[in-house]
């Protein structure tokens, strides 16, 4: 595992949406790159940056497939709180190239929601599987909808949201827990783990205790993000607020080994 500290969030999402830039550059399979993506706060700012770069004709998407991480049971697409709709706005519809058949984010609509959550599967797996998987954690560790106590090797399921999850999240339902939604579909962590290169983004204070518990905690399912310690290309992208509960021997280490990728 790398752990990528810079400065703050800002530098974090420039150094993400780099990385991502050049993977997509050097990809030389005769097939597109396949792009894991995650929705929430933290990602906001590397697709500003990757729409930047897009329409500046430095980045081409045009032979990209995105599979988003998950989605809400229960909202259909013109709901603004659906990551169907998030997605969209923060950056599908920003980019000049991205074909729309490329783009898959799990249905929470559909009538048989575990053979939608296993078709995604067989979907992935068809593309050749995920070359990069950006996403972001939790303040409990959570990875997706993979709540503390998941099976580290589950695979895209439906998923029930702890009552901490939806506390969290309420903030972008009026600050009422009660309205967002209780279930959601969710890539596994053994699916995200099964991503030739995992790239995780982490900031601020409030997540200090889940980056400390991921780096240098045990492998357990209390954490999920934890596992991967286990991942052969997992970088973990923060910010120096995110890194107040590591040790001082840890900071300083992946500081040094890392340090020609401060920006």
């Amino acid at each position: 595992m790398r752990v990528v500290i810079q400065e703050d969030y800002e530098k974090m999402c420039l150094f993400a949406a780099q990385h991502i830039a050049d993977r997509i550059h050097h990809h030389k399979e005769n097939r597109p790159f396949v792009l894991g993506l995650p929705t929430g706060s933290s990602p906001v700012g590397v697709y500003k940056e990757l729409v930047r770069m897009n329409r500046a004709g430095k980045l081409s998407f045009a032979n990209v497939i995105t599979f988003n991480m998950d989605e809400y049971v229960g909202l259909d697409h013109e709901n603004d709180q659906s990551y169907w709709y998030f997605m969209h706005d923060n950056l599908f519809n920003h980019l000049t190239d991205m074909k729309p058949e490329n783009i898959h984010i799990l249905n929470g609509m559909a009538k048989d929601l575990q053979a939608e959550c296993d078709a995604y599967e067989q979907a992935i797996r068809d593309c050749g599987g995920i070359d990069l998987f950006m996403g972001g954690i939790g303040v409990d560790g959570h990875l997706a909808f993979n709540e503390p106590y998941t099976s580290l090797f589950s695979r895209t399921g439906i998923r029930k949201l702890t009552e901490d999850t939806r506390i969290v999240n309420s903030r972008f339902f009026g600050n009422d827990p009660e309205k967002v939604p209780s279930c959601a579909l969710s890539v596994g962590t053994g699916t995200v783990m099964d991503a030739r290169e995992v790239l995780i983004l982490i900031n601020g204070h409030n997540k200090a205790e889940a980056l400390a518990k991921t780096v240098e905690g045990s492998v357990s399912q209390q954490c999920p993000c934890s596992v991967l310690q286990m991942h052969n290309d997992a970088i973990i992208a923060c910010d120096e607020a995110a890194c107040g509960q590591l040790r001082v021997d840890t900071y300083r280490y992946f500081r040094d080994v890392e340090k020609d990728h401060r920006l």
